[in-house]
């Protein structure tokens, strides 16, 4: 674990060195968490769709098959299809989650996400790859989530090469395992070395629910969704994203 911890480590260091370019706030996004679970097994359903301030809407859903290979790697791939206007793009995308730290060893939980998505309807599109550390801690019922994310492009057609830094948090209550409440926020700064004037960054925060339902021995739907409105002049009037997973 420790030497899987020291390789993980020097790969994001190395890749948050080089220079990025991204295509941000794709409004399914979710607030990735940093705990795996050895051997389970889901089915995710994401949706998301996003109002701009000139009254175009995004809309983006997903379909993703995922495994926790290990205690400290889970893997999922997704089919996901995104539409802008009359513009629609089918994406295939593969997601890597791993654990860093053991769960409640420390006050902190760490992890590390890693996302690559191919698109597979338009070759002059580029691709995308992601990575950044996960963060949480809770105090009592109380969960607290905080990540940095650092997105590129690459291939396609007259694309610039820059490096772009976005982030998400989220505060849950749980109240209840079948409802749980709280807040969530996203946004994206610009380069990461050279952030953008405050009004040309995209910072996106609003209420979120979630909560768990057991349906059987080792299977269960989760939810969550959120309601983010904009709270920069860039972002969107206002993103609505759910989020629903079977796991067995």
């Amino acid at each position: 674990m420790r030497n899987l911890n020291q390789t993980l480590s020097k790969l994001l260091i190395c890749i948050s060195a080089c220079y990025f370019n991204t295509a941000w706030a794709g409004p399914a996004d979710y607030v990735y968490t940093p705990l795996v679970e050895q051997g389970e097994k889901e089915i995710d359903f994401k949706f998301g769709t996003a109002k701009g301030q000139d009254d175009t809407r995004k809309t983006v859903y997903s379909l993703g098959l995922g495994y926790g290979v290990s205690e400290y790697w889970f893997t999922e791939v997704y089919l996901k299809r995104e539409r802008e206007g009359s513009e629609g793009l089918t994406i295939g995308e593969w997601e890597n989650k791993f654990q860093l730290t053991e769960t409640g060893k420390y006050a902190v939980d760490v992890g590390l996400i890693t996302e690559i998505e191919a698109p597979l309807s338009n070759s002059k599109e580029p691709w995308e790859f992601k990575v950044g550390p996960l963060f949480q801690t809770e105090f009592g019922k109380l969960q607290l989530n905080g990540n940095v994310l650092f997105e590129r492009t690459f291939g396609g057609d007259n694309v610039e090469h820059i490096t772009e830094m976005g982030y998400q948090w989220q505060a849950k209550y749980r109240w209840i395992q079948e409802f749980e409440f709280g807040l969530q926020g996203m946004g994206e700064m610009g380069e990461w070395d050279h952030w953008e004037d405050s009004d040309d960054q995209n910072h996106r925060i609003g209420p979120a629910v979630f909560g768990k339902l057991n349906v059987g021995q080792k299977q269960a739907i989760k939810y969550n969704a959120a309601l983010l409105f904009g709270a920069s002049d860039a972002a969107p009037d206002h993103t609505f994203r759910l989020q629903v997973e079977y796991e067995f």
